[in-house]
């Protein structure tokens, strides 16, 4: 029986997928140069733009260079089957770490694409005429959030997750959360459409329903006003939209209408010229569109006149400045012109089967008191009183 020896083949440098030892190590030094690079330049990024977004956003790149790096140098030199022996020893599965591994790189692709998309909005809505900066922070926001349940929906579906029940479940939890939080939700709604339809900004003059003042804020649940008395209303957004909104201050001037009454026995072109001449006098209204004056109506004591002129940049303060200035100044063209503006009248009458109305003016003899029930005659109040006065003496 021959026994035979075997020796062991001389060393040879064999090449891992093909690659040498020296390749090996070039790849490696390559991919340990590039890593340091993308380190430093993410610093540097992060450095020249200040922020906590560009510190973020560096943090992430970072990490993701440094992942890559890490596969590439273990796919190199042959080290993942060593990698998945140690860890077969916890009972962990390679498709688990596979998984993860996605999940994590499509997480931060996700939040980086955010970024981009906030990029993408800004400057697209810097283009589009009448866009605020609040309403694109809060398109911004719908789309961020949107991408965001999005994501969470696909890593479910990636792991398996059974999202049948989920949707189920969410679903009941939005009923209820809808049926408790109705009036809420309703503001939060009209926030969203007030933001877009944009019938009033910060700093207008609105009145909503019976609520007058500037706006100070607008959010995605209610509107605030400081009324001309100094007082903050907070309005929820449902009530804003269901009430008419009326905004004076949207076209950069307002109208102002001002009533006066002239006697009927005045001459009404005349008086309207004076009224006219007078607010042309007045500082604190437009020239242009002139003032007019115009009859309204057919008043009880008087003829009414409705006196119009405009102010620039509505406010409260310089509405009544300018409504005072004419008043005042009408008031005076019209005492120097002898314009009568009539106090209220009325005109008292008696039928005629009665005699008429008459106004007796002899006093009544002693003993002897004017009765009511003759006809056209008139009890003085004076006469009553005395009488009363008397029976009350008698009395004592």
């Amino acid at each position: 029986m021959t026994t035979t020896t075997s020796t062991p083949p001389p060393y040879v440098d064999v090449a891992v997928g093909g690659l040498s030892t020296a390749e090996q190590v070039a790849i490696s030094l390559v991919t340990v140069a590039a890593l340091l690079g993308v380190v430093l330049l993410s610093r540097r990024e992060s450095a020249r733009r200040e922020g906590r977004r560009s510190s973020l956003l560096a943090t992430v790149g970072a990490t993701a260079a440094l992942v890559v790096a890490t596969v590439v140098i273990v796919v190199v030199w042959d080290a993942e089957t060593t990698a998945w022996a140690a860890l077969s020893g916890f009972q962990v599965q390679a498709a688990m770490f596979v998984r993860a591994f996605l999940t994590v790189v499509f997480l931060v692709a996700v939040y980086v694409g955010t970024g981009f998309i906030h990029r993408g909005i800004e400057r697209f809505l810097k283009q589009t005429k009448g866009v605020t900066e609040h309403q694109a922070e809060v398109t911004y926001r719908i789309v961020q959030i949107s991408v965001y349940v999005l994501a969470v929906v696909v890593i479910l579906g990636f792991w398996n997750v059974n999202l049948s029940g989920l949707l189920i479940g969410a679903g009941f939890a939005g009923i209820v959360l809808g049926m408790a939080a109705r009036q809420t939700l309703g503001a939060v709604f009209a926030g969203l459409v007030l933001m877009f339809s944009r019938p009033f900004e910060i700093g207008d003059w609105v009145k909503v329903g019976d609520k007058d003042g500037i706006v100070t804020d607008i959010t995605i649940v209610n509107t605030r006003l400081q009324t001309f008395d100094g007082e903050y209303v907070m309005l929820p957004n449902d009530y804003v939209g269901a009430n008419e909104v009326i905004n004076r201050s949207r076209k950069g001037r307002l109208r102002i209408h001002v009533e006066v009454g002239v006697d009927y026995t005045s001459d009404i072109d005349r008086a309207m010229d004076i009224a006219k001449e007078a607010m042309g006098e007045v500082d604190d209204i437009l020239s242009v569109p002139r003032p007019q004056v115009v009859l309204k109506e057919f008043g009880d004591s008087a003829v009414l006149l409705d006196l119009r002129f405009w102010i620039d940049k509505p406010s409260a303060r310089r509405r009544w400045r300018a409504q005072t200035a004419v008043i005042g100044a009408v008031k005076s063209a019209y005492d120097e012109a002898g314009v009568k503006i009539p106090f209220p009248q009325r005109e008292v009458s008696g039928r005629a089967e009665t005699g008429g109305f008459r106004v007796n003016d002899q006093p009544s003899v002693a003993g002897e008191p004017e009765h009511a029930d003759q006809p056209g005659s008139a009890v003085r109040q004076d006469d009553e009183v005395s009488d009363a006065d008397e029976g009350d003496e008698t009395d004592e």
